[in-house]
């Protein structure tokens, strides 16, 4: 017969939630990156930063999503939305506004929220 444990012991076993493709946290500069990729385009962004090539870099940023007649919610009655990995000015884009995103690879709902994105206007770029 197998051995029995509490509820609480099965969930301290898990390791949580799963990772995409087996990516691993990754911690640079303090801040703990979801992948080591995003972490290593972390540094090569903020290397152009301090050379004068982009500006106002920012990480883990935040669209709501919108359809035809109003926002996009989730099952819970939340707001949908998009979090980018990165956006920055660019200047050698003539000060285009950047968003972008470190994929290894695209899941469906990352697809999803591409096309709907690119419906609103807003073009994601994938390193």
């Amino acid at each position: 017969m197998p051995e029995k444990i509490t509820a609480a012991q099965y969930r301290s076993s898990k390791s949580g939630k799963g990772r995409v493709r087996g990516t691993r946290k990754t911690v640079v500069d303090g801040i703990t990156f979801d992948s080591k990729r995003e972490a290593d385009r972390w540094r090569v962004l903020k290397a152009r930063e301090a050379a004068g090539e982009i500006s106002n870099l920012e990480r883990q940023v935040a669209f709501p999503l919108f359809g035809k007649n109003d926002c996009i919610k989730t099952p819970t009655g939340r707001q949908m939305r998009y979090l980018a990995d990165f956006t920055y000015v660019d200047w050698k884009l003539n000060g285009v506004k950047v968003v972008e995103d470190s994929k290894g690879w695209a899941t469906d709902v990352y697809k999803i929220k591409k096309a709907i994105l690119a419906a609103q206007g807003v073009e994601i770029i994938e390193v």
